[in-house]
C-alpha cells in the first residue's frame, strides 16, 4: 500500500488565504479536494480529572481534562475536524462510582464526564461494555435515552448534548436497538477546486456504533431476559445498507473493541479487523483493549499497516484509555463522480499522547489541563474525595500489587477472605446441598503497572478507609461462585499460568518472565487450603506440577467451590469450564462493597489474619537472566514481603525498572 506524499505537504492547504465560495448542496465539482481530522477518545473511563483517587494526589499522566487540550490544538490545526467517543466512558474510578452508586444522579443532573465532553463538544458516540455495569435503568437515565426494557427509564432525563448510537444490542420486548443503531452528522467544511478556489460545502457523516457480544456474559445480572445482543458483523450487514440508503458521504464505524484476525463468531470480542471488512465503512474508530492503534502491538498483523494505521485498507484509530491519548485520521478527500472518495495515500491515524515519549522511556512535559473541565465537576470531585476517606479499620501490613505477579499476594489475600466468609456464610442457607464443599477463592491482581509506574494497589500500614477497598477491589464487580472439581481447579491455574513466558533454562540471553498479551486481571491467584507450584519451563497446560488440599493431593474428581467474579463465571478471560452454567451463587452485592465490610468487622488485620501465597515457582536454574518490568526503587519492598530472590538491575529513569528473579532459590 503506498502512500508517498506527507499529508502536511499538500498544495491545497497552502491556498487558505483564497476566497471563500459558497457552493449549493449537492453541486460540489468533480476535483474538488477536503482534509477532514477524525478525532477520538475512548476508554475515558470517568477519569475526568488528572488525579488519582487512591494516593489522594494529582496525576499529570491521565485525565480528560489534558486531552480536551489536546483537542483544542487539533480543531486549531484541522479546521474540518469530527470528534466522537468509543465508549467505557461512565465508569472506572472513584468519580463514577460515586455519582453511580453512593449518591446517584438525579434525572435533571448530568453526569461529570458528560459535563466534561459537552463543554469541548462531540459529534456522537457509542457504549463501551462497561456502560453496562451500573444496571439499564441508570445507563437509560444518564445517556438520556429513554429505553423499553425492564427495569430502564421510558422518560428522557439529562444526558450528553451528542448522539449515541449502538447497532447491536436490542430491547427483549421488542426487539429493537436500545440506542439508534446509526445517525448522520452534517458540518460544513472548507474544500478546494482544481482552480484553487476555497469553497463551503457540506459534509454528511453516517456514524454507527458497536459494543462486544459477550456483555451478556461479563453483565449477565444486569442484561439477561432484558436485552439480546446480536454478532458485530451481523449488526452491521442488518444496519449499514439502511445507513448508505441515506447517502452520507462518509460512514465512520465506532467499534467498543479491538483487532482479532481469529476466525470469526457471533460472540468475537475484539472484531475490528472483521468489522473493516465491511463495505461502505470509511473509517473504523476502535476501543476496549487499553492501547494504541496505529502502534506496536499490531504489527506484522495480516492486512493491517500498524505504522501508517489501516485496518484492511480502512483508516483506523484507537485513541488509548484514562484520558492519556487522543486519536487522530487525517483524511485526504477527493470529489470524484459527484461523491468523497477517500485519498489513501495521504491519509494516516496517528494516537497523540498528553505526555510525550521524548528521549528513550523519559516523558516531557504534558499537556496542561483544559482550564474549563475542573470547575464543572469540583463538587462532584470533592465528594468522591469525602467519599473515600470514610474510616473502616486499620492494617498493621503493607497491602500491595507491585510484586503480585512475582508471587506477593498481600493484596489480593483480604479480597479471596472477604469472598470466601461471605460465601461460606451465604451458601448454606441459599443452596444448603452444597454446605459441605470445601470454598476456595480466586482474586486477580487489577493494578500491575499496565497504565504506567503508578498502575498498581499500594495501600500502607495504617487507618483503611474506603479508598483502600477501592484500591484493593479496582472494579465494580458482583461476587460470583462457580461448582467444579479438582480438574476444573487444575485447568483454572493452568490458565492463570499463561501469565508467563515459557522460560529455556539452556539460553544464555535475558528471558522475560511477563507474558505482556496475558492480561494481569487474568492471572487468577486461588487460596482456601490450596498448595501449588508452578513450573514456567513448561509448555503451556503442563505448568500446575503439584496441586494439594489441607497437605493432600487433589483428586480429578473431589469437589469444590470457587469464589470468583461476575466477569469470570460467565465466561470472561475464556477460563476453561466457566461459561456462566456452574454458577451456584450469583451475590446482589459488589465484591468492593463485600471486602469494605469485611475490613470493618475485622477492624484490624495483620499476618495472622491472612493467608499466607499458596503457590511458588518450581526451582529452575537459567543460564542467563529471568527479568520482567516493574515500578522502581521497590526492591526493599520485595524482600518485606519475602521475596529474596529479586533484585533491581536498571532504572529506566520513567519511574520503571528492569528486575531480576532468581528462580533457581
Amino acid at each position: 500500500m503506498s502512500r508517498p506524499t506527507p499529508f502536511a505537504a499538500l498544495a491545497f492547504a497552502l491556498l487558505a488565504g483564497c476566497a471563500v465560495q459558497p457552493w449549493k448542496l449537492g453541486q460540489t465539482p468533480d476535483g474538488a479536494r477536503a482534509k477532514v481530522a477524525i478525532l477520538e477518545t475512548t476508554d475515558v473511563h470517568s477519569n475526568v480529572l488528572s488525579y488519582d483517587y487512591y494516593k489522594l494526589k494529582p496525576d499529570d499522566s491521565l485525565g480528560y481534562e489534558r486531552t480536551a487540550t489536546l483537542i483544542r490544538r487539533a480543531r486549531t490545526e484541522f479546521p474540518n475536524s469530527f470528534l466522537f467517543d468509543s465508549g467505557d466512558t461512565i465508569q472506572g474510578s472513584v468519580l463514577a462510582d460515586y455519582q453511580a452508586l453512593v449518591k446517584p444522579v438525579a434525572c435533571d443532573q448530568e453526569l461529570a464526564i458528560y459535563k466534561a465532553m459537552d463543554a469541548i463538544g462531540y459529534d456522537g458516540g457509542t457504549a463501551g461494555n462497561h456502560e453496562f455495569n451500573y444496571g439499564l435503568g441508570f445507563l437509560s437515565q444518564v445517556t438520556g435515552t429513554p429505553m423499553n426494557v425492564d427495569g430502564g427509564r421510558e422518560t428522557r432525563c439529562a444526558g450528553p448534548h451528542f448522539p449515541l448510537v449502538l447497532a447491536n444490542v436490542y430491547s427483549a420486548r421488542d426487539g429493537k436497538p436500545i440506542f439508534r443503531p446509526w445517525t448522520i452528522v452534517t458540518k460544513n467544511i472548507e474544500a478546494y477546486t482544481e482552480d484553487g478556489s476555497r469553497i463551503r460545502v457540506p459534509l454528511r457523516v453516517g456514524i454507527i456504533g458497536f459494543t462486544p457480544p459477550p456483555i451478556m456474559d461479563w453483565d449477565k445480572q444486569n442484561l439477561a431476559g432484558k436485552v439480546t445482543v446480536s454478532g458485530v458483523v451481523e449488526a452491521a450487514r442488518k444496519y449499514l445498507p439502511e445507513l448508505q440508503a441515506q447517502h452520507p458521504d462518509l460512514i465512520v464505524a465506532i467499534l467498543h473493541g479491538g483487532l482479532d484476525t481469529a476466525p470469526y463468531t457471533p460472540r468475537m470480542e475484539n472484531a475490528g479487523w472483521y468489522l473493516a471488512g465491511e463495505p461502505g465503512i470509511s473509517v473504523l474508530l476502535l476501543g476496549h483493549s487499553h492501547t494504541e492503534f496505529p502502534g506496536p502491538h499490531y504489527a506484522g498483523m495480516k492486512d493491517v499497516d500498524a505504522h501508517l494505521g489501516f485496518v484492511r485498507n480502512v483508516p483506523t484509530v484507537m485513541g488509548g484509555f484514562f484520558g492519556k491519548d487522543l486519536g487522530v485520521i487525517q483524511l485526504v478527500l477527493n470529489r470524484q463522480q459527484g461523491r468523497w472518495v477517500v485519498d489513501l495515500d495521504n491519509t494516516r491515524s496517528e494516537v497523540r499522547p498528553i505526555c510525550p515519549i521524548t528521549v528513550g522511556k523519559n516523558k516531557g512535559p504534558c499537556a496542561p489541563a483544559d482550564p474549563a473541565i475542573a470547575p464543572l465537576v469540583q463538587q462532584a470531585h470533592e465528594a468522591a474525595i469525602a467519599y473515600v476517606n470514610t474510616p473502616i479499620g486499620e492494617s498493621t501490613l503493607r497491602l500491595s500489587s507491585y510484586f503480585a505477579d512475582e508471587g506477593n499476594m498481600t493484596a489480593l489475600a483480604p479480597v479471596n477472605a472477604a469472598q470466601a466468609d461471605y460465601v461460606r456464610t451465604e451458601l448454606p442457607r441459599l443452596r444448603p446441598e452444597l454446605a459441605g464443599v470445601p470454598v476456595l477463592s480466586a482474586a486477580a491482581a487489577f493494578r500491575t503497572g499496565f497504565g504506567g509506574p503508578d498502575d498498581y494497589t499500594d495501600v500502607a500500614p495504617g487507618p483503611l478507609t474506603l479508598r483502600s477497598a477501592a484500591d484493593l477491589y479496582f472494579y465494580p464487580n458482583t461476587l460470583a461462585a462457580v461448582k467444579t472439581d479438582g480438574a476444573g481447579v487444575k485447568a483454572w491455574l493452568e490458565k492463570s499460568a499463561e501469565r508467563f513466558n515459557r522460560i529455556d533454562p539452556a539460553k544464555a540471553g535475558e528471558q522475560a518472565l511477563i507474558n505482556a498479551r496475558f492480561t494481569g486481571y487474568n492471572f487468577d491467584q486461588i487460596q482456601g487450603g490450596i498448595r501449588y507450584v508452578i513450573d514456567v519451563s513448561k509448555p503451556v497446560g503442563q505448568r500446575i506440577t503439584t496441586l494439594t488440599f489441607h497437605g493432600k493431593a487433589v483428586e480429578p474428581t473431589q469437589p469444590f467451590i470457587v469464589v470468583t467474579n461476575n466477569y469470570r463465571a460467565n465466561g470472561g478471560g475464556h477460563f476453561p469450564g466457566l461459561d456462566g452454567s456452574n454458577i451456584v451463587l450469583a451475590a446482589p452485592d459488589g465484591t468492593r462493597e463485600i471486602l469494605a465490610k469485611w475490613l470493618e468487622r475485622r477492624h484490624r488485620i495483620g499476618t495472622g489474619d491472612l493467608e499466607p501465597t499458596p503457590w511458588a515457582f518450581a526451582p529452575l536454574k537459567a543460564r542467563g537472566p529471568i527479568v520482567f518490568t516493574a515500578a522502581s526503587g521497590k526492591q526493599d519492598l520485595a524482600r518485606e514481603a519475602g521475596l529474596h530472590n529479586i533484585r533491581q538491575l536498571k532504572d529506566h529513569g520513567d519511574g520503571t525498572a528492569t528486575y531480576e528473579i532468581q528462580l533457581s532459590r
